[in-house]
């Protein structure tokens, strides 16, 4: 094989963000859309800082750091890593802030202390500090800015914004093992519910969740890495495997200022997922809950004095109901925006006052993927999906008659909108497969475009980072699926190659789109220039595609996904570009999975495999997710027969290298363990990579730099 230089190192490979993407995020706007604010870094300091800019002008106002530098990793508590874990957050100093309903007022959490920046200021103003105390968790602004609440050692408390001693207003929850105000784990990890309390329109109020594990058997986390025993070297999870009970989950009312809560009707004589909570316009409370096995989800009113309830909306689905992060949006004047898969893609429903439908607002054979603002005023509904293509994300703009759809963003790539409370600006963030990120503000009645940020990442040049090509290829069922090819550079020629498939697999992710996060991945672009062919393909149940071409896995995980990566790497052969002695396979999580999946299913093509925190058998993954899919072990045995590694171990052949995290709270390493005993029952030969002291994902630098040496090493020895 012909010798190339990678233009960067294997350490480069773990440097966090990856080049390009040191991009604004959290973009917001004051209530008369004068003010912008941001989170950034400054420079090449990836620490991010509170900005405030002149949203006409783009004249920067102030840039707001925190006190001792935020939140580091080095610094977090457990409570405070597991709920970033749950986020994928791996960003330092202001991570977060927010914007007071009705007010300009701006919360500034760092740490277990919290900071306002008052209307018309730009200092941080101390709250309260409770330093030396349990960890403060998920802070909220009331609507009318005067009162933040927080979750403390499992319960709600209130305090004036102007400062003063926080009141507990919660209790009956600290010591028995329940929690107030907090999300479950399968509400932060499946159903994208951080939270577990919500204020009331008139700030009077506080709805939140009582949860109870008490009756879920703890799984035990042991940190073998630690040098201190007790205590402090192991950690207790409630974690509900498929079939199993899951938490039991109230909802109530209560008062800011505490007493006597008035608990929501949400007996269903069966077990229900609380999908989502919000309040009504009209200061009732709403909700959209779940059955267990998620084929309906309703849509809820309830009399927050009495918890009576009353159904607004009842939705099924012959595959799932997929949850999105904003698929719903209530209006003040009645009524609401629904989004649903009802006729195959999900689209835009405007619903009246009354709970009947008024009529579609978008259609056609593409989805739409968010809901990002509504202009009740003009009529007219701001969203992104994916008309153009399906590897492409775009905004637009809909009024409430569903005659004509208006593309904000401009051909090509991948966009999403921040949309002022005014209407008239927005921010747009792009970029391509050949455009790192980029954001923009524009003017909705002008023809002003203002520069936010453009890429000036050191890194992009001298990494000269080559866009993947992107295909379209037919399985063996006749399904178009689409690819990106990572070619390896012409001084090895045109093929046939040795290739690696990178593989996710799995309901949820796109791995194949038109953006930079395609290109950008340097550990493909590494094994590109070490003249490997690297290959991802979206398979059928990956997103964006429709409930038809999602719901082929349903009950069957692990066949359908394996024939299209097969058929991918039948057609690579076909057109020259695959060497077929010499593939190889790597993913993580469902991508480990996949891996481990191939090599057992089509162990005459794939010879070599690098399975990444690898689920082995469904049964021992969560409820939530596993049964939304596969439905329980109990109703669905062959199914999990079927896509049961462990079962298939003695047919793995090729080399193997598992990897994993033994602190992993989501897939836990449990998985690896029985994985190992049962190739060594079948005497099958695997390299283990383990690290004591990651979770599901390496966050430590010098973790994720011997992660991919490793990696990279495994498939330069034996492809």
């Amino acid at each position: 094989m012909p010798e190339f230089t990678p233009r960067f190192t294997i350490d480069d490979i773990a440097v966090f963000p990856p080049p390009g993407y040191n991009l604004p995020s959290r973009f917001g706007f004051s209530l008369d859309g004068t003010r912008l604010m941001f989170l950034a870094g400054e420079g090449d300091d990836p620490t991010l800082k509170l900005h405030i800019w002149d949203a006409a002008s783009g004249s920067p106002i102030a840039v707001i750091g925190a006190p001792a530098g935020g939140t580091r990793e080095e610094d977090l508590t457990l409570e405070e890593e597991l709920r970033r874990q749950r986020e994928r957050n791996l960003s330092v100093g202001i991570t977060r802030y927010s914007r007071a309903e009705a007010s300009d007022r701006l919360l500034v959490p760092v740490g277990n202390a919290l900071y306002v920046v008052d209307p018309g200021t730009t200092d941080l103003r101390l709250v309260t500090d409770r330093s030396g105390q349990p960890t403060l968790i998920d802070p909220k602004l009331s609507a009318d800015g005067n009162w933040i609440a927080f979750v403390q050692d499992a319960e709600v408390y209130v305090v004036a914004a102007e400062g003063g001693e926080p009141q507990q207003i919660t209790s009956a929850a600290r010591g028995t093992g329940k929690t107030n105000g907090l999300a479950e784990y399968i509400a932060q990890e499946e159903m994208g519910r951080y939270d577990g309390y919500w204020w009331s329109p008139d700030s009077l109020q506080i709805a939140y969740t009582e949860v109870d594990e008490t009756h879920i058997p703890v799984y035990r986390i042991m940190h073998q890495g630690k040098d201190e025993l007790g205590d402090t070297a192991q950690e207790d999870h409630r974690y509900p495997l498929a079939g199993t009970a899951n938490a039991i989950v109230r909802l109530g009312v209560l008062s800011r200022e505490g007493g006597d809560p008035t608990w929501m009707d949400l007996d269903y004589g069966q077990e229900m997922y609380l999908a989502r909570v919000f309040w009504w316009p009209d200061a009732s409370l709403g909700a959209q809950v779940m059955d267990r096995a998620q084929s309906f989800i309703d849509l809820l009113r309830f009399d927050a004095a009495t918890g009576q309830r009353s159904l607004v909306l009842h939705e099924e689905a012959d595959t799932w109901v997929n949850l999105r992060r904003r698929h719903f949006m209530p209006l003040e004047q009645g009524g609401f925006l629904w989004a649903s898969e009802r006729d195959g893609f999900n689209h835009l429903y405007l619903y009246g006052p009354d709970g009947d439908l008024v009529r579609q607002l978008t259609r056609g054979e593409w989805v739409v993927d968010d809901i990002l603002a509504v202009n009740e005023e003009a009529q007219a509904v701001f969203f992104s999906g994916n008309r153009e293509h399906p590897t492409q994300a775009h905004v637009y703009s809909v009024g409430f008659d569903g005659e004509e759809i208006t593309r904000l963003s401009p051909a090509g790539g991948t966009h999403a909108a921040s949309i002022a409370p005014t209407f008239d600006r927005y921010v747009l963030i792009r970029s391509g497969l050949g455009a790192p990120p980029s954001a923009t503000l524009h003017s909705m009645t002008e023809r002003k475009t203002i520069s936010i940020h453009q890429p000036t990442d050191p890194r992009l040049e001298p990494f000269d980072l080559q866009p993947p090509e992107l295909v379209e290829l037919t399985n063996r069922d006749g399904t178009t699926l689409h690819g990106a090819i990572y070619r390896p550079p012409a001084d090895f020629g045109d093929g046939p190659f040795p290739v690696i498939v990178h593989v996710y697999g799995g309901p949820g992710p796109q791995m194949v789109t038109d953006s930079w996060r395609t290109t950008a991945n340097l550990q493909l672009q590494y094994l590109r220039s070490l003249g490997y062919l690297v290959f991802r393909l979206d398979n059928r149940g990956s997103a964006r595609r429709g409930r038809a071409f999602e719901g082929a896995l349903k009950q069957r995980m692990g066949t359908v996904e394996v024939d299209d990566q097969v058929d991918g790497v039948r057609w690579l052969i076909k057109q020259g570009l695959a060497d077929p002695e010499r593939i190889g396979v790597t993913g993580w999580s469902y991508g480990g999975y996949m891996a481990l999946m191939c090599l057992a299913k089509a162990s005459d093509l794939f010879k070599v495999g690098v399975a990444g925190a690898p689920v082995t058998d469904w049964s021992g993954y969560d409820t939530c997710y596993t049964e939304r899919y596969m439905g329980t072990p109990q109703e669905n045995p062959d199914g999990y027969t079927a896509g049961n590694v462990l079962d298939l171990a003695d047919q793995i052949s090729g080399d193997l290298l598992i990897v994993h995290g033994m602190l992993d709270e989501n897939v836990h390493f449990r998985h690896t363990a029985r994985l190992i005993n049962a190739l060594n029952r079948a005497r099958k030969r695997y390299d283990l990579l383990i690290f004591p002291d990651e979770r599901h994902m390496p966050r430590r630098e010098y973790d994720r730099v011997t992660l991919h040496e490793r990696i990279i090493g495994f498939f330069q020895d034996h492809l």
